[in-house]
């Protein structure tokens, strides 16, 4: 594991830190993610099979009812992300992350399996899609803080990016699932929808296997007082003996965050309440409300980025040049997406950072999206296959294009959002922060995809100026107002949003100055003070 490239460590690091064990850890949390991503790619195939519509009385219905359920199973779905996100709150704050996944992983089984048995009962797939709905919205809450809170900093980005990694071999699993399906099963056979739906029980079935494998935030443990736990944790997760000094530090850094804000907020355990309650200073609210401003806003980027424009237009593009099966080649698009995720967030993302793939990416996907805007202005492509040497060349062209955005999308807003949104907060927000993330994607998820369709009837290939023009303003957000967050500490983030003064390091000065870990009397005084000159 030493041989990738990562960020400059944040103090000397021993080698045996960067061991199987964390990587292990990630990875199981983050199969619940890839059945997020299966979910959001598989369903819509899945609902339009002959079967699918003869067992649950669609092929008796009228246009406008098809319609209407197939819109019911998408928005209940979407309901139920959002709401699962919301409630997964109480559970991250009162029982902890690992709790929050296996209450997660539940919902979504029992979810999957309701999708999965009926034969007539479609109020069976409803309550189904609700409750995989739910379990998503709760994975999706906790799985990047729950990564990020035990991985070592160097390689946090990376570990945390495995959220984004399986989301997208998710989707392609998804997608060629259904692909195989269409192409060797009869239509007519109840397994043509039963297969799709079963196959979300797998990712979530092996999340459950290897539940018993993951410990508990070291993190929430020292909230919570559990100082002996949390110790024992941090030696399982770093590989080194429980009184190494690496792990004292880990330690001594994650108590100091927690009594500096034990020191600006009221009550003997800053919680989120309390924060609120100590609000007078604008320091603290600074500190803060651009952190939960800045990750509503990146997902805002995210969502009006133009990949659902890019997922609607491509197969008429595709077919205009003599591609005739459209699916293959939707395929192959998202292959690319999946292979850059992959290749992006497991080799580079600790290197080359966070700001800078973002510009890049945004950059690099107007100019994609702009070509397609010119192509579909002067070739008005079809689903015919257009003759001029030209305009074949042109769609070509335009082909590419497609691949370029999917290659360049996948290391820039479309995962970055969720690696930033998982370590920039203090130990007391974590709780709420996962929940406001994900809820944010399923926010604007709604609002795009509610939007897409009147776009395209009243704006046509303006539909692709607007989004590059909304990467370049991405882009611009990016070089302003997002901080490069690779290989800090937790603690260090207060500094780059204005929670503590620049160059203020409590923890450091805790050590140099010999004070206990035990968050003495005598320790948060000093911290307390030095709050004052904030």
């Amino acid at each position: 594991m030493t041989g990738f490239a990562r960020a400059k460590e944040d103090r000397p690091t021993p080698p045996e830190v960067y061991n199987w064990r964390v990587y292990v850890s990630a990875l199981i949390i983050s199969l619940g993610v890839m059945a997020y991503g299966y979910d959001s790619a598989f369903i819509g195939t899945t609902i339009t099979q002959k079967s699918f519509k003869r067992d649950f009385g669609l092929a008796t219905m009228t246009k406008a009812e098809q319609n209407a359920v197939s819109s019911n199973l998408t928005s209940i779905y979407s309901a139920g992300g959002f709401f699962g996100a919301f409630f997964m709150f109480f559970s991250l704050e009162l029982l902890g992350r690992r709790a929050t996944v296996i209450i997660s992983d539940i919902v979504f089984l029992i979810g999957g399996v309701l999708c999965t048995v009926p034969t007539h009962q479609l109020g069976l797939i409803y309550a189904g899609r609700l409750l995989t709905g739910l379990g998503v919205g709760g994975i999706a809450a906790v799985c990047p803080i729950y990564v990020a809170e035990i991985s070592p900093p160097a390689i946090r980005g990376r570990l945390t990016g495995f959220f984004e990694s399986s989301y997208q071999i998710g989707a392609v699993i998804g997608f060629w699932i259904n692909y195989g399906i269409v192409h060797n099963v009869a239509g007519t056979k109840s397994v043509a929808w039963r297969i799709p739906m079963a196959v979300q029980l797998i990712p979530a079935g092996l999340l459950a296997i290897g539940i018993p494998f993951l410990r508990e935030s070291p993190l929430w443990l020292l909230k919570q007082g559990r100082d002996t736990e949390a110790i024992s944790v941090y030696s399982y997760y770093r590989n080194l003996p429980a009184d190494h000094h690496y792990i004292a530090e880990d330690v001594m850094f994650v108590k100091g965050q927690i009594a500096h804000e034990r020191a600006v907020t009221t009550g003997d355990r800053p919680t989120f309440a309390a924060f609120l309650r100590g609000a007078g200073k604008e320091a603290i609210m600074k500190g803060m409300r651009n952190r939960f401003a800045s990750v509503f806003l990146m997902f805002m980027w995210q969502a009006w980025s133009g990949a659902a424009a890019i997922n609607y237009y491509s197969p008429t593009i595709f077919t205009s040049i003599g591609l005739t099966d459209t699916t293959l080649w939707t395929g192959v698009y998202g292959l690319i997406k999946a292979a850059g995720s992959v290749i992006f967030f497991t080799f580079f993302v600790d290197s080359f950072g966070r700001k800078i793939p973002w510009i890049v990416s945004s950059l690099a996907c107007a100019v994609c999206q702009y070509y397609l805007a010119g192509y579909i202005a002067v070739a008005h492509p079809t689903t015919t296959v257009q003759h001029g040497p030209s305009t074949i060349a042109g769609g070509k062209a335009a082909t590419a294009a497609i691949m370029i955005f999917g290659a360049t999308w996948s290391f820039g807003a479309n995962g970055l959002p969720w690696i930033i949104s998982a370590e920039i907060f203090p130990s007391s927000l974590r709780s709420i922060s996962g929940p406001w993330a994900a809820m944010s994607v399923w926010l604007w998820t709604y609002v795009v995809t509610k939007a897409l369709p009147s776009m395209y009837t009243s704006m046509g290939y303006g539909v692709y100026i607007f989004f590059a023009s909304m990467l370049v303003c991405a882009s611009i957000y990016a070089w302003f107002f997002i901080h490069e967050t690779k290989g800090l500490r937790m603690d260090q983030m207060d500094e780059l949003f204005g929670f503590v003064r620049p160059g203020t390091d409590y923890m450091a000065k805790a050590v140099n100055e010999g004070m206990d870990m035990d968050g003495t009397e005598k320790y948060e005084k000093n911290i307390a003070a030095r709050v004052e000159q904030v």
